[in-house]
């Protein structure tokens, strides 16, 4: 785990979402998915007595920003944490039709509520498309979203994670097989970006370079491109088509406060 060289007066810490912040793709020790805010979690307990740090993540993969709304805002004015960071919209962004200002008004109004329960809240802008086959068309849509949600934290006193401006997920190993969600270096790059907004230094760089790596030929990229959206893009449009959710069945990983 990287040194903290600085530290925060939080105790407490609630993560809100849905699969970017349940973890998706980031196998955990216990057999779920850990993912960044595991990660950033991890990072803010480090250095603090046994115990003396309580984290619950209450994220569900699928989950559309009025779900988060109704299902997990609540719980944060149940728990009264120090720290919650709140990463949503993105799934309703993506279906056909969206407003990404209507989006961003309904994104608000949580903000609000999240603020009057907790000490510091950090959000989350999109990560930018330009390079992922079909989604770049939503760049444009993505980036109005976006620059909503900064003004947003203006307004409301939140942090904010860039992701948009992480140069370091543009490469394709920060993201998993399924070109959705992010690999398990992915996830820790986003950790280190939420702990470096939070004010924390830490050791790793979220922008470090990225090993060298032998350059895919056009034809190979074709193939590859074919390859993925035959077994993940599919399948995914299919259940969005369905108004199904890959989290109709799954419970938050972790629900309360519970000691690191």
């Amino acid at each position: 785990m990287p040194h903290l060289q600085e530290t925060l007066d939080l105790s407490s810490y609630v993560a809100l979402g849905d699969s970017f912040t349940e973890g998706l793709n980031d196998p955990g020790a216990d057999g779920r998915f850990a993912g960044w805010a595991d990660r950033l979690a991890g990072l803010l307990a480090d250095g603090r007595p046994p115990g003396a740090f309580r984290y619950a993540n209450l994220a569900v993969r699928g989950r559309l920003l009025d779900q988060i709304a109704a299902e997990q805002v609540p719980e944060v004015q149940r728990l009264q944490p120090d720290l919650v960071t709140f990463c949503a919209g993105g799934n309703d962004i993506l279906r056909p039709g969206a407003d990404p200002d209507e989006v961003a008004e309904r994104f608000e109004a949580a903000v609000v509520r999240l603020t009057e329960s907790a000490g510091t809240v950090l959000i989350c802008t999109g990560f930018d498309t330009r390079d992922v086959p079909l989604l770049k068309h939503l760049r444009g849509k993505i980036a109005t979203y976006n620059g909503h949600m900064r003004a947003v934290a203006d307004r409301n006193g939140c942090k904010v994670a860039d992701l948009w401006s992480l140069r370091a997920v543009q490469d394709r190993r920060a993201w998993s097989e399924d070109r959705l969600h992010l690999s398990p270096e992915g996830h820790q790059r986003v950790a280190l970006l939420a702990a470096r907004s939070l004010g924390l230094a830490t050791e790793q760089d979220p922008e470090a370079p990225w090993p060298d790596t032998p350059v895919l030929t056009p034809a190979d990229q074709r193939r590859e491109n074919i390859q993925w959206a035959r077994e993940y893009l599919i399948p995914w449009v299919g259940r969005r088509l369905r108004g199904e959710s890959s989290g109709d069945h799954v419970d938050p990983k972790r629900p309360d406060l519970m000691p690191l």
